[in-house]
């Protein structure tokens, strides 16, 4: 039997007084498709960064073949054979596909481009690829993007790929074409180690599955004998339930109206344009969309933090029957009338949080206009900081921590729980699991789908489309800041999503 394309024997790495990986044994095969598993902050990253030379051990072992091998740069991983596709891709815009493959060799004499594209369209033809070697980076979709990366190691001559939440950004049809892909490589002896948390894809994709937990490895299991349950149970380290209970609308009223709502960016490029839609009290309003398809844009118009050209968000009060325009009104004006943002950006303390103040104070914030004094009443804002840490198994020392201090997931955790937590008549919440492990995810499913059946509107923007579908009841999907397309949650698949995510638009769709 030949060796393990990868073994790791102990392998630890600490950063400062952070252990992010500890004593971690695995093995990967040739011709096989490995699933690495865990919760964000398990070290699976970590340890895939030790693998392709961006970070050293601090203590253990690697073979490449059945040979210790010693990697301490990107450099000495490309020697090694082993390519790593990050999910953040490292691309020049301006360049071509093949001159970005390219780029970085140490070859001598000048480079003949025209040779370069034939090997990229003989390695595209081999295993399956779409891509035009000559096409500028700029001008390519995401999934043609990350081609372009996975096809720059294979030129290295890589025969270990690792790949870093892969389908992280790529609707459900690029998913399938990349999976087709990566299949032809295993079938080619390939060793390829998938990190993801898409439990749906590990048992799609997978021979095997390697799951680690707060940076120790806890097993590993072949995939045609697990499921979702038992991965889950070793991920976490107790048994979750992984049911989302959706309710059925009741009482469902027209809360926000969106009119032929458009704006564009200091460039001129069209970031929304002509969007329709209503929010209804009782309902789940789900959003869909590549990233970047002005999910974003469209949450901050609504709360007043972003100006629109044209159109108008009318807000029905249920207060006083009233009719409001939201167009020309600040965000503390919209909040008082009971439209909450929650909205988790990669900045989540650029969002109605200060990294300095502790919880309590953080509680505060949507509450000091109402203090009669200069020294305003902490005992409210104390106990909602109380409730939400322990509602929410915020993970901190204590109420009075900075929020700087806490990791990105717990101030999820907090933003979310004090939007919630203020009694909104819509609510609108962006990505607000990123981050998050399984099961802080599904309580904050459990708290959203709550709100809806109090009667408040709720708008979700969310990545996952399994979620989208499970949790919503109708979805509105984006293109290119248009909208494409309404489905019934219950009734529509992720294809026809995925068809709509990627659809062309020349202006708004219709509210069916």
């Amino acid at each position: 039997m030949s060796a393990p394309a990868i073994e790791l024997k102990n392998i630890t790495k600490t950063f400062g007084s952070i252990t992010a990986n500890k004593n971690v044994c695995l093995t990967v095969n040739n011709g096989e498709i490995l699933s690495l598993l865990g919760e964000n902050g398990s070290g699976k990253t970590t340890l895939m960064n030790m693998i392709s030379g961006i970070y050293f051990p601090d203590a253990g072992q690697i073979f490449i073949d059945g040979r210790e091998a010693v990697i301490r740069s990107p450099k000495d991983a490309f020697d090694y054979k082993i390519g790593m596709i990050h999910q953040h891709f490292k691309l020049v815009d301006i360049f071509t596909a093949a001159e970005n493959v390219v780029l970085g060799l140490d070859e001598k004499g000048k480079y003949n481009i025209k040779e370069v594209e034939k090997k990229v369209a003989e390695i595209s033809s081999k295993y399956g690829f779409e891509i035009n070697p000559s096409k500028k980076i700029y001008e390519m979709s995401v999934s043609e993007k990350q081609t372009v990366e996975i096809i720059k190691v294979l030129y290295r001559g890589a025969n270990i790929l690792i790949l870093d939440e892969p389908t992280a950004v790529l609707t459900p049809q690029e998913t399938q074409k990349l999976f087709a892909v990566l299949r032809k490589m295993k079938e080619d002896g390939k060793a390829i180690v998938i990190i993801t948390h898409k439990l749906h894809e590990v048992l799609d994709i997978s021979d095997r599955v390697s799951v680690l937990r707060k940076g120790e490895y806890i097993g590993t299991l072949i995939t045609a004998e697990t499921n979702e349950e038992e991965l889950t149970e070793m991920m976490v380290g107790k048994k979750i339930s992984l049911d989302i209970d959706r309710s059925e609308p009741v009482n469902c009223e027209d809360r926000i109206t969106v009119e032929n709502i458009s704006f564009e960016n200091s460039d001129g490029v069209k970031i929304l344009n002509n969007i329709s839609f209503t929010a209804k009290s009782g309902e789940i309003l789900g959003v869909a969309g590549i990233a970047g398809s002005g999910q974003k844009e469209l949450l901050e118009a609504i709360a007043g933090l972003q100006r629109f050209d044209s159109g108008r968000i009318i807000y029905n009060d249920p207060k006083s029957g009233n009719a409001v325009n939201l167009k020309g009104k600040t965000p503390y004006q919209i909040r008082e009338l009971g439209v909450r943002l929650s909205f988790v950006p990669e900045d989540r303390l650029g969002m109605g949080l200060v990294g300095n103040m502790d919880i309590t104070d953080n509680m505060m914030l949507r509450s000091y206009r109402k203090g009669k004094s200069a020294f305003l009443k902490r005992s409210a804002p104390r106990e909602l900081a109380e409730n939400i840490v322990r509602d929410l198994e915020v993970a901190t020392p204590g109420i009075s921590t900075p929020v700087r201090r806490l990791s990105g997931g717990n101030v999820q955790k907090v933003l979310v729980g004090r939007e919630i937590s203020l009694s909104p008549t819509v609510l609108m919440t962006a990505y607000p699991v990123r981050g998050l492990d399984i099961n802080s995810s599904y309580l904050i499913y459990n708290l959203v789908n709550t709100q809806k059946e109090k009667g408040v509107a709720v708008i979700f923007v969310g990545e996952d489309l399994d979620v989208l579908i499970d949790l919503c009841d109708r979805i509105m999907v984006l293109s290119s800041g248009a909208v494409t397309g309404f489905v019934d949650a219950r009734t529509a698949t992720k294809e026809e999503i995925g068809k709509l995510m990627t659809k062309n638009s020349r202006g708004g769709a219709v509210d069916e």
